[in-house]
């Protein structure tokens, strides 16, 4: 029998204290923490449709009143969390606290912070909030497929840092991976990844990214001569609904933690021609009761993973509408800058829109290859192979965002000829490198524009069943109509080279801090 024990070295301290995971916090657990740690205040946190964390602080004035806060939640306005979506005249909401995301305040040791679900004033699921809205998407999958989709974020950002800091000054594009002294800012990422990881449970790692903006070039006095460093949180995989609070919470976190040494973070889709803009990758796998679905007993891709990526495929051009939201993304979605541009996708190929990462299908007990005197072999629960869908930035919308892929990924399983479509999709070498499949395999949109006008084209497929409620729809169309760039890359074609990097740098630092 084994000895594994998954609380004894979990990373969230309420789990080690409870001495239980976190789908069995009960009321009376937390109402154990609050008296035992002396917390004198509740935040309660939830999604609204600026793609930031919002909080409602509620101090703990007696065990009666804050035991009936835990039992019943309480009442926020829906009109103004979901600007244009919910009418002021229906827009009392009830947020109530979900048990399992407890976690203790990272930057307040007397506050105990839980995500909430909104519900309206029958106690029924509010249908119009980000957090149903993905819950019913999951829910389709499942319902119409079998399919229980689990998924993970690639959070990619820049910190911004003066001139003086800039020791052992380092090369554009050259950061991956570096280490302290090169990487500045690295002890400020460790602090980041350490305390997304005790929340969460889920950081698969943290490292510096490519990115490395040196002497920057800008009409903004507060950013005029700064430096930039780019680094990435990357998670473990997660039932997708985690999967997007995990998301909210890195951000939430990066900002908190640069803010609390003087310094900035941005996770603006690009900040200068030429330099890496910032990714929010997502990764997806799969299970059907319990197995996972998206490799065979030979290592191979099985049909389901092949038809959730036909899925991904189809609808990538709608997709842009929920994860590239502000004009300065589709000056991220260039040739040559591992940012996708047609549709298409490959194995192990970052050219590609959807990629198939290496995953040891083929390949195990590495370690023996490396430690020729280990003795024991090591046998793994479960896979780790999982597909990436490259496109989304840093202004993505994450629920919505995840809530549009669930529905790619059950458009993809219940097309008639989903594997076919894969097959006629994939690709292999450098995609960017060969403008003849161009033509082959068609482009993702240019503009907030141009995505508007592909997600009006394919709506009702994610409005099919409820999913997404036409006012979600409407708010993500008008969203990306009102930038007003449907003109964007033309102006900046006409333009010479230095008028026209002038003009892409205002554009981009017009979104330094997009959602």
């Amino acid at each position: 029998m084994s000895d594994y024990d998954p609380i004894r070295l979990h990373a969230n301290p309420l789990v080690i204290n409870l001495g239980k995971m976190p789908g069995d916090f009960q009321r009376e657990d937390l109402l154990e923490i609050i008296e035992k740690r002396g917390i004198n205040k509740l935040r309660l946190r939830y999604p609204a449709n600026d793609g930031r964390l919002k909080e409602l602080k509620i101090p703990v004035i007696n065990r009666s009143q804050i035991e009936c806060i835990l039992a019943e939640g309480e009442r926020v306005d829906g009109s103004n969390l979901f600007r244009g979506m919910i009418d002021p005249a229906f827009s009392d909401l009830y947020v109530v606290p979900i048990y399992s995301t407890a976690f203790l305040d990272p930057f307040d040791e007397n506050a105990l912070n839980l995500f909430c679900r909104f519900y309206d004033r029958k106690g029924r699921s509010a249908k119009d909030t980000f957090d149903n809205i993905l819950a019913r998407a999951a829910r389709s999958v499942k319902d119409n497929t079998g399919i229980d989709l689990l998924a993970l974020g690639e959070v990619e950002y820049y910190i911004i840092f003066d001139k003086e800091r800039n020791l052992f000054p380092s090369r554009p594009q050259s950061l991956y991976h570096a280490s302290y002294p090169f990487s500045k800012m690295s002890e400020i990422n460790d602090e980041i990844m350490f305390t997304i990881a005790r929340i969460t449970g889920a950081v698969k790692y943290s490292h510096s990214e490519v990115g490395s903006i040196v002497g920057i070039t800008s009409e903004l006095p507060e950013l005029n001569g700064k430096h930039m460093e780019q680094y990435e949180v990357e998670f473990l995989p997660a039932p997708i609904e985690q999967a997007a609070r995990n998301i909210m919470l890195a951000k939430w976190i990066i900002r908190a933690v640069a803010m609390k040494h003087g310094f900035d973070a941005t996770f603006a889709p690009k900040l200068d021609e030429g330099d890496a803009g910032n990714g929010l990758h997502i990764h997806l796998a799969f299970e059907k009761n319990g197995v996972q679905q998206v490799v065979d007993a030979k290592g191979g891709l099985t049909p389901t993973t092949k038809k959730i990526i036909a899925g991904l495929l189809k609808l990538s051009p709608g997709l842009t509408a929920f994860g590239n939201t502000v004009p300065s993304a589709y000056l991220r979605l260039v040739a040559h800058q591992e940012a996708p541009t047609m549709i298409c996708w490959g194995e192990g190929n970052r050219s590609a829109l959807v990629r198939v990462p290496l995953g040891w299908r083929k390949a195990g007990n590495l370690a023996r290859r490396a430690n020729p005197n280990q003795v024991s072999d090591f046998h793994k629960e479960g896979e780790r192979q999982t597909i990436e869908f490259r496109v989304p930035d840093g202004s993505a919308d994450v629920y919505m965002l995840l809530a549009a892929l669930c529905v790619a990924a059950e458009y993809g399983l219940t097309m008639k000829d989903g594997i076919k479509t894969a097959a006629a999709l994939r690709v292999t070498g450098n995609v960017s490198q060969n403008a003849k499949l161009a033509e082959k395999f068609g482009s993702l949109p240019v503009s907030c524009y141009e995505s508007a006008k592909a997600l009006e084209k394919s709506r009702r497929i994610y409005e099919r069943g409820g999913v997404f409620p036409k006012a979600a729809i409407d708010f993500a169309l008008k969203r990306l109509y009102d930038q007003n760039d449907r003109d964007m890359n033309e102006g900046l074609s006409r333009l010479s080279n230095k008028d026209r990097l002038r003009e892409a740098r205002k554009i981009m630092y017009r979104y330094l801090h997009v959602m």
